[in-house]
């Protein structure tokens, strides 16, 4: 059975170093594309991805809404390219508040941005927001890495009720990202600031990492163990759930894509 598969990703090879959850976005879009599903796939345009050379181009059309987060507008700036040798077109979230600086998620000290929370709030309202430019109806919404991991939060609540979203099943995938310290001290002020009605909200008074996966866990329909080195505690919560699990795999097995394929369709 085919598929509408909207991938939502924290990094993409080539445009960020080739790395596990880079390359497992790459060739997830693209297996799956192969397989006769239809996609659309989306990343954070940060500051260190070369858009002359990748051919990253302004797609006028989806861009210049505002999104106001924290009572400050930030304007939504949605680019596009595409990875010739896999055939999957790109689109990339951009704003020149979050994203113009030369750098992921950490400075050049490795010191993890004090404003990554609205960072991430921004990319997932813009996924969403340019989805429903796009009139595309996703039948399934797969989020890799942690900063992808609001979409969940907001596709169970604010756009709940949207025809668009409304059946939408959603999958998360757990990697070797846990990020030390916490978000924002203000992060849940800012969530519920989205329209977040939730009494689990309180959870997100300590944003741990481990806090904010507790928080999101409720929103998911399955979960992918994507790294041998995923967070246990992250897992077992999901298996404490009893949310279904696609558990750790090689890359190299023979039948990888096609368990993820029958994963997508076992949850639907």
């Amino acid at each position: 059975m085919a598929s509408k598969i909207l991938y939502v990703c924290q990094q993409i090879e080539p445009y960020l170093p080739e790395n596990k959850t880079s390359n497992l976005c790459r060739m997830l879009a693209q297996a799956m594309q192969e397989r006769g599903n239809e996609i659309r796939t989306f990343m954070p345009r940060y500051g260190c991805i070369n858009e002359r050379r990748h051919q990253l181009h302004e797609v006028i059309r989806l861009s210049g809404m505002n999104l106001i987060i924290d009572d400050n507008d930030h304007q939504l700036i949605i680019k596009v390219a595409s990875i010739p040798s896999a055939r999957v077109q790109v689109y990339f979230i951009d704003n020149d508040d979050y994203f113009s600086r030369k750098a992921v998620l950490t400075d050049a000290d490795g010191k993890f941005f004090e404003d990554n929370d609205e960072r991430a709030i921004f990319f997932a309202r813009g996924v969403l927001e340019t989805v429903k430019k796009l009139r595309w109806t996703p039948t399934v919404v797969h989020c890799h890495g942690w900063f992808s991991a609001i979409v969940p939060l907001y596709l169970k609540s604010m756009f709940a009720d949207d025809p668009i979203f409304r059946d939408v099943k959603i999958v998360l995938s757990l990697y070797d990202d846990k990020f030390e310290g916490e978000l924002d001290a203000d992060f849940r002020s800012k969530i519920e600031g989205e329209g977040v009605d939730d009494e689990n909200l309180k959870i997100l008074d300590t944003p741990s990492y481990e806090n904010f996966y507790r928080f999101v866990m409720k929103y998911v329909d399955g979960v992918v163990v994507s790294s041998p080195e995923a967070d246990t505690a992250v897992v077992d919560m999901a298996r404490e759930k009893g949310i279904p699990v696609l558990e750790y795999q090689s890359s190299e097995a023979e039948d990888f894509f096609d368990n993820y394929a029958r994963f997508y369709e076992a949850i639907q």
